[in-house]
């Protein structure tokens, strides 16, 4: 039997295995069989007194073999398909945004280089907002969310308790993000921030205040990163001239902290 052209395109569009996931490689391959198959069989450099050898079973069957066994390599090689990249969506406030620092100076950016440097395949989508609230995430998660997103890290509600919102009410909003998020991607990982309110805001408003964020992780079965900025609170060294926004330095202490509760996230 002789493998004919048109069986050898659709052998070559079977074989490449789901790892093979790079569609420019394959069309390579295609294309380099398909020149192949067109070539003439005989060439008219061909020395004298050398016969044309015909087209018959066992070349059919050669090409064939050929193109089998390059599927299996690739599938085997360092050509298989590097891991799809996967997004982080980081929706908080003017910490996130990064206020008063550059944007590359920022806990976001730093968790990008983390992550680069561990060669895991996650890209930040950083979307903090100078004086958002709880409300404003709900508000934008919706738009946010059309982004594919594999993994929410929640950094919300710091503004809510600075502005003596109920804790009742921030609690409400971030769960409707949490569902949102949940709703529109089943999979999603949820990471959520915990925040703490200085003492003047009172011992009753600060304790509930600070049991929103370990609630939230629990009853969503949420990674928490206890408190965001454990270890920069009001410290003149970590922050800038206001004490309530971090300074370059501290922006490297809240990745030390994020990162400790992300990461075994991201190798899940």
């Amino acid at each position: 039997m002789v493998v004919s052209h048109t069986s050898m395109g659709d052998l070559l569009r079977g074989c490449f295995p789901p790892i093979v996931r790079s569609r420019s490689l394959q069309a390579a391959l295609r294309s380099r069989f398909a020149r192949e198959a067109r070539a003439p069989e005989e060439s008219t450099s061909r020395p004298y007194g050398l016969e044309a050898q015909p087209e018959g079973c066992g070349y059919g069957i050669r090409r064939g073999i050929a193109a089998f066994l390059v599927c299996l390599f690739l599938a085997g090689s360092g050509f298989a398909a590097e891991p799809e990249t996967r997004n982080i969506l980081i929706l908080g406030d003017s910490l996130a945004a990064g206020h008063g620092v550059a944007e590359s100076q920022a806990f976001p950016a730093l968790l990008q280089k983390k992550i680069e440097a561990e060669k895991l395949p996650f890209k930040v989508i950083n979307a903090g907002v100078s004086g958002d609230t709880s409300a404003g995430g709900l508000r934008r998660i919706n738009w946010l969310l059309k982004r594919p997103t594999d993994v929410l890290l929640l950094e919300l509600g710091g503004n809510d308790g600075l502005r003596g919102m109920g804790p009742d009410l921030t609690r409400r909003n971030l769960q409707g993000i949490i569902d949102k998020a949940r709703a529109k991607y089943p999979d999603i990982k949820i990471v959520i921030a915990g925040m703490q309110m200085p003492d003047n805001m009172g011992t009753s408003f600060t304790e509930k205040f600070r049991k929103i964020f370990p609630a939230l992780a629990k009853a969503n079965n949420a990674a928490l990163i206890p408190f965001l900025l454990e270890g920069i609170g009001a410290d003149p060294r970590y922050n800038l001239p206001d004490l309530i926004h971090p300074n370059p330095e501290g922006h490297k202490v809240v990745a030390k902290t994020a990162w400790k509760t992300l990461e075994p996230v991201l190798r899940k």
